[in-house]
């Protein structure tokens, strides 16, 4: 069964199921038409809902939906042994403007005296990525941080205490670790388990686009494999500006699928992200790429091959009968 807020018919189901929100039921869905339904909630994406009200199944659009009252039903992250990040399984799928109330506080800014870009936090206790870029030749950083009160509210605080651990220039990534300043433990987002995108798949970012704080902009996957330099890229639509750089590019799921980095001069909706599997590869083996503030250039450095001088086939690599003709 199909509701719209166009219709009364949603309206008359409610009252002739009885479905009015009592203590009984556990998600209540709020409409924009103003009918409150109780049930059990079965299954939701980011474009439907479907709600178990006992006798029937009813299906709703987001879109016509105003607000739901669920059980939080996810599960504690997964964090693998040895690592600084977290997955897990099952993640429920809610439209953007659900998991961005959701992950919008592990979202941070980070500043420079030379620029800002954008991070997200990987653990509770403040280890979070950015892009190399964001910080390149700087180690005076300080980064912007959300905090959820206990009345729901937000409370912003920028925080100095700020340790570089590895940068990658080559993938463009950087590990940082913020110190939380109440000695608490940091809201952290999840990477997703392993990388399942598709094209045409609905994708959103939280950043910091030209300082403007806790920015969200939303868009599908164009491409889940654009090579350039031999890396490959997440090509998406969403928008990307200068300091959106080094924030998360989340699936409705809420889980972290890239690390966006950059967009074409000029282009509309051409705009790039790092996948997952590098940030993965990146934080595993980050001791590779450790700073040292004694040493700015420690860690592996990749340099452009010198150009060739001779063109043709060299003669090592010449078949002996080639060669002897």
């Amino acid at each position: 069964m199909k509701c719209t807020v166009a219709t009364s018919v949603c309206v008359a189901l409610s009252l002739a199921f009885g479905l009015l929100a009592n203590s009984a039921t556990s998600d209540v869905v709020t409409l924009k038409s103003g009918a409150t339904i109780a049930g059990t909630i079965l299954k939701r994406n980011d474009q439907k809902v479907w709600v178990d009200v006992g006798s029937d199944v009813l299906e709703f659009n987001v879109e016509d939906i105003k607000q739901i009252d669920a059980e939080d039903k996810k599960p504690d992250a997964q964090v693998q042994q040895g690592s600084l990040f977290g997955t897990a399984e099952r993640l429920p799928q809610l439209s953007p403007k659900d998991q961005a109330k959701r992950v919008g506080v592990a979202v941070i800014k980070v500043s420079t005296p030379s620029g800002l870009g954008s991070g997200v936090i990987l653990n509770k206790h403040g280890y979070a990525i950015t892009n190399a870029h964001v910080i390149q030749g700087e180690t005076n950083l300080r980064a912007t941080v959300w905090f959820t009160q206990p009345d729901g509210t937000e409370k912003r605080q920028v925080i100095e205490d700020i340790e570089i651990i590895a940068v990658n220039n080559h993938i463009d990534l950087a590990l940082i670790k913020i110190t939380h300043p109440d000695d608490g433990e940091f809201a952290f987002a999840l990477l997703e388990v392993e990388e399942s995108l598709e094209v045409g798949q609905t994708v959103f970012t939280i950043g910091n686009p030209l300082g403007l704080e806790r920015s969200m902009s939303q868009g599908v996957v164009s491409t889940k494999q654009r090579s350039f330099d031999g890396l490959t890229y997440i090509q998406t639509d969403t928008a990307i500006n200068p300091g959106n750089s080094g924030g998360p590019l989340f699936n409705t799921r809420g889980e972290v699928v890239g690390i966006t980095n950059m967009g074409i001069l000029f282009g509309q909706g051409l705009n790039f992200a790092i996948p997952t599997r590098y940030v993965k590869d990146f934080v595993r083996n980050r001791e590779a790429f450790a700073y040292d503030k004694e040493n700015p250039n420690s860690g592996h450095n990749y340099h452009q091959a010198p150009p060739r001088k001779h063109f043709g086939t060299s003669k090592l690599l010449k078949d002996v009968t080639e060669s002897s003709q």
